[in-house]
């Protein structure tokens, strides 16, 4: 239900004690938003309905404020779940989707509000001249702009104030029609003679609908406000949602007044058709006049506010001065930014070039608000509790409404304004912007993923295809990470992930946890998915296996242990065990033997050691324990862009050519090229001599592994090594 406003209609202005003004859901809300509604219904109305007939001026009346009234729906809904700050509808957005989203529509928004201001002061001066057409128009353009400046400076109350006696000129003036419409030939012929469908010789359907659509914006201009209301969880609602169901009669009561009172050739010909044929043409005139000069006004009251919290966020240069506001609430120097902008606007003389680009700027905002309600509705977090509930098709509606509008406009300015955004976006995001609140993105990002999981879980295991470095790496001593760090890295980038699993004696002090995190963050920062656990064990071999039964239900799950060649005798006795317990959870094993001065050298060559497979030389998809050990050479390979060499030795000569059309084949359905292949004859030591200088020898590795061979393998090789057990669910040739 819509939640209702225990206020008084009447009591629109009320002063905090010694704060700053603030204004009800009448004054607020509802008159700026109406005002600015109801400005087209006597400049662009007539001419739609001349064009389109009468039943197509009502669908396009109807088409354009079912547009811009599902975001208003979708705005009153979620200003009833948040504490919506200064700046209306970018607040909304940054809360949602963050700052540099927020950052990136409310910086085009600002313009265009600023921006409007001038084609409303050309407007009003188009009004003027029906009664002076004499006086210069650039004398009335900036004697306009001179008391729009000095009004909104003063104080907003002031403009407020004005607001009233413009709706009141209006209010009279839409009786002026009604009294045109009951003595004109309505009552005695109804609407024989109107013109149902227009002919759409001149323009087409949505060539209307274009010009006109302007007329259903403005609906935020109670929500720039924000800051300034009573209660913005109760006024935005019910002002906005009042202010577009009376613009919607209005326009149609008056789009039946206007077809059958007047000719379709009159309406398409005159655009003051609405003054000239209203009962007393002056009056509807002053309301011409008055309703521009308020839409200015509006604006250039609505526009710094936006500005003011873009400053308060620090988005923009000079957030500081920009951020300030005066003891009464009023944010002076925003003001003056915007009237600057306004003036230099006002001096180009002609805006008409840029004026589809303003309502696209209005667009994308009505867009991304639809989105974010969308996104809030589809999440269905607990935190989304809007005391006014929509259903989910309204704000789906109206983001698909705003989006088709963008490009029935004009095509070729909707890719420029989106354009606009996306780089403002890519801007944003370079900075640490510090939001003051919370917002909707790691919720997007948790429902995402769990969906991820939720199909995962669903397919088989034997996914070659998808496979992906995750390594689970065990964690005694932090500083023996810090020293594989990069490694690390370059073995997971760009799409691995880690796993740390800090191993923590039962009843000791414990500094893992802290760490862990900077760890993480670490690798977080390097674009590599990291996350960490402790566990409490008695040994450590005992931790490792209750982290490995931990990362069952993790996403990513983990599929490669990651060993470090352990310095004491009694863990050693441990790896079987833990190669073993990895195989039987279907994860690979990697050990890591550093060496204490070559370290990884320059990481400009890896050796990878196979073993002799005479006489069987054919390959298979099952092409034994190697699967592991190329697909980490070419990861490294391609990170490190480093040279790779495939070696083998092969004692039996006779048996050099069939090894030699084994790597060819290897090496073709694998996708490896350039890889270079060693066929030593002979000793261990001499295959070192034809391969030596490597940065990083890789072995396979029994289920039982000889950590002497693996130490002995380290000084032979002169360099650090790594020794591979397959898990059997990764493939290199798929």
């Amino acid at each position: 239900m819509m939640p209702s406003d225990t206020s008084s209609p009447n009591e629109t202005i009320s002063l905090s004690s010694g704060g700053p003004k603030k204004y009800g859901t009448f004054t607020g809300v509802f008159m700026p938003t109406l005002i600015i509604l109801a400005i087209f219904l006597y400049l662009r109305l007539g001419w739609a309905v001349g064009h389109a007939g009468l039943v197509g001026g009502l669908l396009i009346v109807l088409l354009c404020f079912g547009i811009t009234g599902a975001t208003g729906l979708a705005m009153s809904s979620i200003t009833t779940n948040i504490r919506i700050g200064a700046g209306g509808p970018y607040s909304i957005i940054s809360q949602s989707l963050g700052l540099e989203v927020g950052g990136s529509v409310g910086i085009p928004l600002y313009l265009a509000q600023a921006l409007i201001i001038t084609l409303y002061i050309f407007g009003f001066r188009e009004g003027w001249h029906l009664l002076f057409p004499d006086h210069p128009a650039l004398i009335v353009d900036l004697s306009t702009f001179a008391v729009l400046c000095i009004v909104t400076y003063i104080s907003t109350s002031l403009a407020f104030k004005l607001q009233y006696i413009v709706l009141a000129i209006i209010a009279v003036s839409l009786v002026s029609i009604a009294a045109a419409a009951v003595t004109g030939s309505i009552p005695e012929r109804g609407l024989a003679d109107a013109e149902m469908w227009g002919s759409f010789d001149e323009v087409s359907f949505w060539t209307v609908f274009a010009v006109f659509f302007p007329a259903a914006t403005g609906i935020t201009a109670g929500a720039n406000m924000s800051a300034e209301l009573e209660n913005p969880r109760r006024s935005i609602p019910l002002g906005t949602i009042a202010a577009i169901l009376t613009a919607i009669a209005l326009y149609v009561l008056a789009a039946f007044w206007l077809a059958g009172d007047v000719s379709a050739d009159a309406l398409r010909t005159d655009l003051m058709v609405v003054v000239t044929e209203s009962y007393w043409s002056p009056l509807v005139l002053a309301a011409l006049l008055a309703g521009t000069f308020s839409a200015a006004l509006a604006s250039m009251v609505g526009a710094p506010r936006i500005l003011q919290a873009l400053g308060d966020h620090r988005i923009i240069p000079g957030a500081d001065w920009l951020a300030t506001r005066r003891a009464d609430g009023e944010p002076r120097n925003a003001l003056l930014v915007t009237a600057a902008i306004a003036f230099f606007a006002l001096m180009a003389r002609d805006l008409n070039a840029i004026a589809p680009l303003i309502t696209m700027f209005f667009l994308i905002t009505y867009m991304m608000i639809n989105l974010v309600v969308y996104f809030e509705q589809t999440l269905d977090l607990v935190s989304f509790r809007p005391l006014f509930r929509i259903p989910r098709a309204v704000s789906l509606l109206g983001f698909l409404g705003s989006l088709f509008a963008m490009f029935i406009i004009s095509p070729i300015f909707s890719l420029v304004a989106l354009t606009c955004v996306g780089v403002a976006y890519g801007l944003m995001i370079r900075r640490t912007l510090d939001a003051p609140f919370g917002d909707l993105r790691s919720g997007m990002f948790v429902t995402l993923a769990e969906w991820a999981a939720k199909r995962v879980w669903d397919l088989p295991p034997m996914q070659e295809r998808a496979w992906k470095p995750n390594l689970l790496v065990a964690v005694r001593d932090t500083s023996q990470v810090r020293g594989a760090f990069l490694f690390l890295q370059d073995l997971a980038a760009p799409r691995g992930s880690v796993k740390l699993v800090g191993i923590h004696p039962i009843s000791q002090q414990n500094s893992l946890p802290d760490d862990l995190d900077r760890l993480t963050a670490n690798f977080r920062s390097r674009d590599v998915f990291a996350n960490w656990v402790v566990m409490e064990a008695h040994d450590f071999s005992s931790g490792i296996i209750a982290g490995i039964q931990n990362a069952r239900g993790a996403f990513p799950r983990p599929n490669i242990l990651f060993l470090q060649m352990p310095e004491e005798l009694e863990t050693t006795l441990d790896y079987p065990k833990l190669v073993d317990r990895a195989s039987d959870e279907d994860l690979g094993t990697i050990l890591y033997a550093h060496h204490s001065k070559a370290g990884l050298g320059r990481r400009e060559t890896v050796n990878v050691w196979i073993r002799d497979r005479t006489p069987d030389w054919s390959i298979s998809m099952d092409i034994g324990n190697l699967d592991l050990s190329i697909l980490i050479a070419y990861k490294l390979r391609r990170n490190w862009s480093a040279h790779l060499r495939l070696i083998m030795i092969v004692e039996d000569e006779e048996q050099h050519e069939k090894a030699h059309r084994f790597f060819e084949e290897l090496l073709t359905v694998a996708r490896i090229p350039n890889a270079e292949v060693i066929i030593a004859g002979g000793t261990f030591n001499e295959a070192i001599v034809d391969a030596s200088s490597a940065d990083l020898n890789i072995f396979g590795m029994l289920s039982d592994p000889d950590l002497d061979f693996a130490r002995r393998m380290i000084d032979e090789t002169d360099s650090s090594c790594i020794f591979v057990r397959d898990s059997g669910l990764e493939s290199a040739l798929a």
